[in-house]
């Protein structure tokens, strides 16, 4: 028997493991869900077990454990790293759901559920494919180490300091993520960068306490009015950031992801009708739109808040209100330098009778990028390549996977992005879902990718 067979005939059991796996609430943000993270945490290491991983370890972080495997077949042959996790988002707004978040439903030949696409499915994959080598070979083909974290939907905030507690233990030659996502569902892409992140909460503050909008009204100091302006004041006529500083210190694009763009051929109007804009495109270059969407920093408002939420009215001038704020980083922009433009802005701006709070979620991280050269990114190029009968575009990512840069600083080691999601596929939005075509591809390519890696070494 092959391992390809072995896969191919295995792959119910395959589609049982990942439901059962996305039945796990595993929320990192939210404390709500932490019996979810513990859960999710026992799910991988008992499934790496399963596969003929040994040992399997549950690392210390200082926050969510990670756990780590190995399969070490040969001191002779190359160390890969398979980087993935198993935390997910909040599934927030529950009312958009079709079908409950965590109760997986299959459809149309896709999976729905939260964190199916990101990272649950592309992440069971390598685990799958390792399975079916030491079924069938007794051996993987290259010695394999698998680092699977808990925080990376709350921004990987203990991710480096393991990295560098772990650093001997995790020592590898490349690193291949399983976390990411193509670029489209009908064009087979590689992304070869992706966009830091920084995260922060503005409060601002008037009164002691709410007032009575009648009695006060057109007197006291009002923290919504306020903080509308301070946001609206953030961004020009274009939509682009205008904070001060705010870009210092970025450096040009590669020229061939420009090439890639215009090589593309992108259709704004269709993007802005699949995701339900009405009334004109804001953008009608598709030029223009990837190079925002993957080449420019962004300052996003996720959330606002101040005052009555309930039904009906209260007549109330609220004491405070907040926003929430995420950036993008492209390279060259570093995270504390945007927090300290941002928070500069603010304060400058801040009218009398206000109180200015900024609180900061994590470290932060800087974008990455791979070598144009490296030799693993031309071979997983030519796997899909010869998987999908055309060859794949190099793209950048417009979001952020923070583990790039992190690798490299201390591990000393490249990344490569090897999912089988499609950035089309909900992540992070209500009715989340995985192409199962994708989930059977993902487990011939990485067989693929495995063997072609030995023959190079």
């Amino acid at each position: 028997m092959s391992v390809e067979t072995y896969l191919e005939e295995n792959y119910p059991a395959a589609l049982d493991d990942l439901k059962a796996f996305c039945r796990i609430p595993s929320v990192s943000t939210d404390p709500a869900f932490a019996e979810g993270i513990r859960q999710a945490a026992a799910f991988v290491a008992d499934r790496l077990r399963r596969a003929g991983f040994a040992p399997v370890e549950t690392l210390d972080t200082g926050g969510h454990p990670a756990i780590y495997g190995e399969i070490l077949s040969d001191p002779t042959l190359p160390t890969y790293l398979v980087y993935g996790h198993y935390d997910v988002q909040p599934p927030d707004p529950l009312e958009k759901w079709k079908t409950p978040p965590f109760e997986p439903d299959e459809r149309d030949g896709r999976l729905y559920a939260r964190g199916v696409s990101d990272d649950k499915g592309p992440l069971l994959i390598p685990i799958l494919v390792a399975e079916a080598f030491m079924r069938v070979e007794g051996r993987l083909p290259v010695n394999l180490k698998v680092l699977i974290e808990g925080e990376e939907e709350s921004g990987s905030p203990h991710f480096a300091p393991t990295l560098e507690k772990y650093r001997d233990k995790l020592r590898c030659d490349l690193v291949l993520s399983a976390d990411g996502a193509m670029w489209r569902p009908d064009k087979p892409s590689i992304t070869v960068a992706s966009r830091g992140l920084v995260a922060l909460d503005v409060t601002i503050t008037g009164a002691a306490k709410d007032l009575h909008s009648g009695r006060h009204g057109g007197s006291a100091p009002n923290p919504i009015a306020a903080l509308a302006g301070l946001l609206a004041s953030m961004h020009g006529p274009d939509g682009r950031v205008s904070v001060e500083g705010f870009l210092d210190g970025t450096t040009p694009p590669d020229p061939k992801i420009i090439t890639a763009i215009e090589v593309s051929q992108f259709d704004s109007a269709a993007y802005y009708r699949e995701i339900g804009v009405s009334g004109g495109d804001p953008i009608d270059s598709g030029r223009e739109l990837l190079i925002r969407q993957w080449l420019e920093p962004t300052l996003e408002f996720n959330g606002i808040w101040g005052g009555y939420q309930g039904r009906g009215t209260k007549t109330v001038i609220p004491n405070m209100a907040s926003a929430k704020i995420t950036c993008r980083l492209v390279a060259g922009q570093k995270p504390d330098t945007v927090i300290a433009a941002i928070v500069r802005h603010l304060q400058q701006r801040l009218p009398k009778g206000f109180q200015l709070e900024v609180h900061r979620h994590g470290p932060g991280s800087e974008s990455d990028f791979v070598d144009p050269d490296l030799p693993a990114l031309r071979i997983s190029e030519e796997v899909l390549g010869d998987l999908l009968g055309e060859k794949p575009l190099r793209v950048a990512m417009g979001a952020t996977i923070p583990i790039g840069s992190a690798f490299r600083r201390h591990l000393g080691c490249a990344s490569i992005f090897f999912s089988f999601s499609t950035a089309d596929e909900d992540y992070h939005a209500p009715n989340e879902f995985l192409r199962l075509g994708n989930f059977k591809l993902g487990m011939r390519a990485w067989t693929m990718l495995l063997r072609r890696l030995a023959a190079s070494s």
